[in-house]
């Protein structure tokens, strides 16, 4: 599982963080960042999921593999 971000669509208003703060960060300048390497675990897989699909801006994409 690997999370990619549209960086001319993402504005950093953190929904993401909000779910899966384990997964993804905002820095002070409102640059998204995704781990690398998202935990092995049911939980946070599905909290990554509900990140992707509650993105306002549709700026989160999902690579399963």
């Amino acid at each position: 599982m690997k999370v990619t971000v549209d960086r001319t669509l993402c504005d950093g208003n953190g929904v993401c963080m909000g779910i899966a703060p384990e997964v993804f960060d905002i820095d002070d300048d409102l640059n998204l960042h995704v781990l690398d390497e998202i935990p092995n675990d049911p939980d946070v897989h599905a909290r990554v999921r509900q990140s992707i699909t509650s993105c306002p801006l549709l700026a989160l994409t999902l690579v399963e593999g």
